[in-house]
């Protein structure tokens, strides 16, 4: 078995990549749809705005049993942790690919100049046991949700939009936030507290139109809505429609700012997201989302909704200096 790096990958070591992510769904499915090969394509053919991403194979022969990617955001040096997401082919577990793999990555990280990685897994024992056996240690429990539209009882959305709080304006927008919001927005996504002890890096208003810039480099669609007072963003939530996503929607941030709580903004911005994907995506017939385990009160805003518990996953960070050489 050998490792090799992947730093223009060709089609056909696409096509590997591919076959591993199939495998490995088709063996532990996670509720979500199956990756379609033009998906796989796009995220390893371009990086995400403002980050970098490098690549490795593990091979039998001309067989592609083990894959890792890495993403380091900002530039080399940056206090922000990187992101690694290390797959094994089913048939070809227990040989020590995945320990092979994080090693080499881990000599990525090191060469970038980074004190720490995350990764992200299922909350099953073979995959929790390999982190925690590796250095990492659990730093968030997060529940996987899922919110089928046509179990929503007939006129709930209506409901809960006509009795949003007084003084308050709904604002909607798609793609990249209007200059007029975009610092407001930023200081919103302060609000979200569940990354702060590990992600190192604040919010601008810079870092929030590369998120946006990032999705529609995707081929993605990011719709925003945000309840406003003043100048002031209280509350947004965000929905980003994938390129072929047959159907299923994803739910990114949603936050409402400390001094607005206790007013149901959460929900009346949810709400009103549902509203408008009815009116503009109607091919939306599910929406999925995480929330972290510990934050009952989200928690609760989307239960009301109608979103049922799917799976669990646990984030994990690593000090790069616990971490095996290559």
């Amino acid at each position: 078995m050998d490792v090799i790096a992947l730093d223009d990958p060709t089609d056909p070591q696409i096509r590997g990549w591919h076959s591993v992510l199939a495998a490995v769904h088709a063996a532990e499915p996670d509720g979500d749809p199956a990756p379609q090969p033009h998906q796989t394509a796009g995220r390893l053919l371009g990086s995400e705005q403002g980050s970098r991403q490098r690549l490795w194979a593990a091979v039998d022969g001309t067989t592609m049993i083990g894959v890792a990617a890495l993403r380091l955001p900002g530039e080399p040096g940056a206090d922000r942790p990187g992101e690694i997401d290390i797959r094994v082919h089913p048939a070809h577990r227990r040989r020590g690919a995945a320990a092979r793999l994080l090693a080499v990555a881990a000599d990525g990280l090191r060469a970038d100049g980074r004190t720490s990685v995350i990764a992200q897994v299922l909350a099953r024992p073979a995959a929790v046991g390999f982190l925690e056996a590796h250095g990492f240690r659990l730093v968030l429990t997060l529940q996987g949700l899922l919110l089928r539209l046509a179990d929503l009882p007939p006129g709930r959305v209506d409901e809960l939009r006509a009795s949003g709080p007084s003084g308050y304006e709904l604002v909607r927008w798609r793609g990249v936030v209007q200059d007029e919001h975009a610092d407001a927005l930023a200081r919103a996504k302060h609000a979200m507290a569940d990354l702060a002890e590990y992600e190192g890096s604040p919010w601008d208003a810079d870092r929030v139109r590369e998120m946006a810039e990032m999705v529609a480099k995707r081929g993605d669609d990011l719709y925003t809505v945000a309840a406003v007072r003043g100048d002031v963003i209280a509350g947004f939530t965000e929905v980003v429609v994938p390129s072929g996503a047959s159907g299923r929607a994803a739910q990114y941030d949603t936050a409402v700012i400390p001094e607005h709580r206790g007013r149901r903004l959460g929900i009346w911005v949810k709400a009103a997201m549902l509203d408008w994907l009815a009116e503009e995506r109607p091919d939306v017939t599910e929406i999925e989302t995480d929330n972290s385990g510990d934050n009952v009160h989200m928690l609760a805003v989307n239960e009301e909704l109608g979103f049922r518990r799917e799976r669990e996953t646990r984030e994990y960070l690593a000090r790069v200096d616990d971490l095996p050489t290559s």
